[in-house]
């Protein structure tokens, strides 16, 4: 039926929920703290007008700039007489980027996707070129580039089976936005398919930007953190989500391993749960933010920003999050990138590719619960040579993919001419 649907009734009915949800959105917002209800202005286009030429680069949170640092190293470079802005719609990814790149770059919050406000701050920005990044696709935001005619390029774009599926029951609406980008580069062949499939034209298989990363591990917060865990073994449980804690821990209950378990929960809102939630399981544990020696504990709780790769550093396994429940996992290239041995779980559908070449280059684990995982770890812990094969094909697996970034860059040339 989504079918035979006018696109312009599409049209209008996203507009119409975008306008009945914007006061929601706003109150959530306030709800959820001051870090949130910060600079709630620039969501709804109201900040100072930006007076010189910008590119535009969109990164929902730290993963994404994280993953984009050396794409927009790479715009840096290319186009000096250009200043780059990089939005976010995370306070998370806010910090980080602006301490990554302190005045280097502009910083704005990312905008409400509603006609008035993108009309407005659109006009604020007057941007030479957008690139949104991975799976940013905004109807209205990408119409209004399109009618005037500014280049806008999904870039590292992806697309899972349930996105696709998502899409396709308003197949109409999401071909007519699709063919409004200038170009789609995807990160693999599965989301080249999956774009083709819901109608797009401009798409291109270009690989993962997360292969050009360079990963910078500051050698301050690693000598901290190793005189917090002293000489025990690491095993640490990155980007961890709700509901994934509570059966590490039950399954770490049933089945202790001879190491200290790093737990880093994704978001830092969930910090307090985690640590009340070890402590009603009856296990020690320690804070990373108290900074004292954690040699008698079960567990250090990872409640900092910006350090993953210091405890990816210090660990001896690690464990991806987002796997065990139904988030579709987290990047497993940082790690890989250390020559770490890898574990995830059953649900990494957002790295489908990845963790399947993992998997058949012998790089990684794949587990289907977490009693598993804990056995794995184990076997880890006690067979070196295991994990030091492990580490180091991931690591042989990360480097053959590097080069996306300069056939990207060719790309955005072919689009974004310089002043």
């Amino acid at each position: 039926m989504n079918n035979i649907i006018p696109s312009s009734m599409n049209s209008t009915l996203y507009n119409l929920i975008g306008y009945l949800l914007l006061p929601i959105m706003v109150l959530r917002l306030i709800f959820k703290g001051p870090t949130y209800q910060k600079r709630i202005g620039e969501r709804l286009g109201f900040f100072k007008t930006i007076s010189v030429d910008v590119v535009w680069v969109h990164c929902v949170s730290v993963g994404e700039f994280r993953a984009a640092v050396v794409l927009i190293d790479a715009l840096i470079m290319e186009y000096p007489h250009y200043k780059i802005l990089v939005t976010s719609t995370t306070p998370t990814g806010s910090k980080a980027i602006t301490k990554h790149y302190q005045n280097r770059v502009f910083h704005l919050y990312f905008p409400f996707d509603v006609p008035f406000i993108i009309k407005r701050y659109l006009k604020k920005i007057n941007p030479k070129a957008c690139i949104l990044l991975e799976t940013e696709i905004w109807p209205n935001l990408i119409h209004n580039l399109h009618k005037q005619n500014i280049p806008t390029l999904l870039a590292n774009a992806r697309l899972s089976q349930r996105s696709l599926e998502k899409y396709q029951k308003m197949s109409v609406f999401t071909k007519q936005t699709l063919n409004k980008l200038t170009l789609i580069a995807t990160q693999n062949h599965n989301s080249t398919n999956r774009f083709k499939q819901l109608g797009a034209e401009k798409v291109i298989t270009l690989g993962n930007i997360k292969f050009d990363q360079n990963p910078s591990v500051d050698s301050e917060v690693v000598a901290q953190l190793q005189k917090i865990t002293g000489k025990r073994k690491i095993v640490v449980f990155a980007s961890t989500h709700k509901g994934e804690e509570a059966k590490i821990i039950e399954a770490y209950t049933r089945n202790p391993i001879d190491a200290l378990m790093v737990i880093v929960p994704r978001h830092p809102q969930r910090f307090n749960e985690v640590y009340k939630l070890a402590k009603r399981k009856g296990l020690k544990i320690s804070k990373r933010s108290d900074n004292t020696h954690c040699e008698a504990c079960n567990v250090l709780l990872g409640d900092s920003m910006g350090e993953m790769m210091a405890y990816f550093k210090i660990a001896d396994v690690v464990f991806m999050g987002g796997s065990l429940n139904d988030t579709g996992g987290h990047n497993m290239l940082e790690p890989a990138a250390l020559s770490k041995a890898i574990i995830f779980g059953p649900n990494v559908f957002n790295f489908s590719e990845i963790s399947a070449d993992l998997l058949s280059q012998n790089a990684s684990i794949q587990v289907q619960n977490a009693d598993e995982l804990l056995e794995k770890v184990a076997m880890l812990l006690t067979d070196k040579a295991n994990a030091k094969t492990l580490g180091n094909n991931a690591n042989q697996y990360f480097k053959s993919r590097q080069g996306v970034v300069k056939n990207l860059i060719q790309e955005i040339k072919n689009h974004i001419k310089h002043p």
